[in-house]
């Protein structure tokens, strides 16, 4: 899927439509992502990285400019059209909305929701089909034993790889994956980031994925340098380096030197009390 994206702006998901703290946390962005490419983006907290991901996931309404897919305006569309257009968007929050006491095979293959009738959709959640895909996209993050736990007794890594695996299941075009390695052990991110990028390539996907450790940024093909809103840079991984990286994180550097969350702790994949999202 190509996006093709001129003077977009947006507020954070969270944000007020109006009154303090509603100015658009992304600025006016312009650029174009081919079909099949694989991008990473980065920058200090309030980059407006998240933003961008919803907004071209069609979860938030640009309040200026705007973007196509595949040469499609999707705000132009009728409502029915643009939920369709929705089902071949992939789109992978850092906290996965995964109801706690939902088997993960259901939580797996609800990603195949948006190509199935209602009347499927319902029966599946009884009687799962599919149950070999949904196993193979799980043994590919390491989790193929847990296919028919309940979410809930899932450590909070588990969970973020499962959200993941529900990518290998969609029909989708573009993946937008935000901070898919911030409870993941440095093993399993490694694993996870070559599933991602290996599956992508494989199906011709188009992937952009917001990421915090720098050092795995700086292996795409493309990254894509934010902060305050604003693209500060968009180069070959192979070209930003140190010093390019230090004026991004400039006042920010303790996310840039210190390790990211979960990668430090040797314990991020171990059972825990986390917080559950439900839809």
């Amino acid at each position: 899927m190509r996006l093709s994206i001129h003077g977009l702006a947006a507020r954070h998901p969270s944000a007020p439509a109006s009154g303090a703290g509603s100015s658009p946390a992304l600025k006016p962005l312009s650029l174009a992502i081919e079909s099949g490419e694989q991008v990473a983006v980065v920058g200090p907290s309030g980059a407006g990285k998240t933003t961008l991901l919803h907004a071209l996931a069609c979860a938030l309404k640009p309040v200026e400019g705007g973007f196509e897919l595949d040469g499609v305006d999707p705000w132009s569309l009728p409502v029915a059209q643009l939920q369709k257009l929705r089902g071949r968007l992939f789109l992978a929050p850092q906290a996965p909305p995964l109801p706690p006491r939902q088997r993960v095979i259901t939580a797996v293959l609800a990603a195949r929701l948006p190509q199935q009738s209602l009347a499927a959709s319902l029966r599946s959640l009884f009687y799962p089909t599919h149950i070999a895909q949904a196993e193979a996209a799980l043994a590919r993050f390491d989790l193929a034993g847990k296919l028919w736990e309940r979410v809930d007794r899932l450590s909070g890594g588990e969970r973020q790889r499962v959200g993941l695996a529900r990518a290998l299941v969609s029909a989708a075009g573009l993946w937008l994956v935000d901070e898919p390695l911030s409870s993941l052990d440095p093993s399993r991110a490694a694993l996870a980031i070559e599933t991602l990028t290996s599956a992508a390539r494989e199906r011709g996907v188009t992937l952009v994925a917001s990421l915090h450790q720098v050092e795995v940024a700086t292996r795409f093909a493309r990254v894509l340098g934010m902060r305050d809103g604003v693209l500060q840079f968009d180069l070959p991984g192979a070209e930003v380096g140190r010093e390019r990286l230090a004026a991004l994180y400039a006042q920010h550097e303790h996310e840039l030197l210190e390790p990211a969350p979960g990668l430090a702790d040797s314990h991020a994949e171990g059972p825990r009390p986390a917080a559950m999202h439900c839809r």
